[in-house]
């Protein structure tokens, strides 16, 4: 085996071992969205104002991207903890240029969220409910959350977009109250 063979081979096995360690230790992958649910998703950002869009698990930068590029207005910050779609990301939005993508490898439960004015997820189920607890304690100024696939479970959604695609997955935009109206428990 030639040493460029040798040292390919380390990298993938590197590669491979940190999404395992990152998929075991969060208790989900890295799955990026269809291209229909980032167009879905899009669109409902387009409609949410011009505040600071933050998004809880940007996993391999696939939307935050997409976000930045498509309103430079808007400041857009992402969040992930699993290091290679992190870097993955960091390396396309230094290719890109895009000064309004800010990037962060940090556990989103543990930053405040008073800056967003649109929170963007792709969760699983339990972190949606640990996601509804924080905002309900927190209760940051926050004007929408926009979630694809899962639901924020102790809120109504707004508006329910259901794709066409194989699994009719669903988009879910909600308004959220403000701080000196009803926490969202009470919905």
């Amino acid at each position: 085996m030639k040493t460029f063979d040798i040292l390919l081979l380390i990298f993938v096995a590197i590669i491979a071992l940190s999404l395992i360690y990152h998929t075991v230790k969060l208790g989900i992958s890295p799955m990026p969205s269809s291209n229909t649910a980032y167009q879905a998703m899009l669109a409902l950002v387009n409609n949410t104002g011009t505040g600071t869009v933050i998004d809880l698990g940007s996993g391999w930068g696939n939307f935050v991207v997409r976000l930045a590029k498509s309103q430079p207005q808007r400041q857009v910050i992402g969040y992930e903890l699993s290091f290679m779609p992190w870097i993955v990301s960091v390396g396309l939005k230094k290719l890109l240029r895009l000064q309004n993508l800010h990037l962060y490898r940090k556990d989103f439960f543990s930053e405040n969220l008073a800056k967003a004015s649109v929170l963007v997820c792709y969760l699983h189920p339990e972190a949606m409910t640990k996601v509804a607890e924080k905002l309900s304690q927190e209760q940051p100024q926050i004007d929408f959350l926009i979630s694809n696939n899962f639901a924020l479970p102790t809120a109504k959604a707004s508006k329910k977009i259901t794709l066409d695609d194989f699994y009719k997955s669903p988009i879910y935009l909600y308004k959220m109250p403000k701080k000196s109206s009803q926490s969202i428990r009470q919905h």
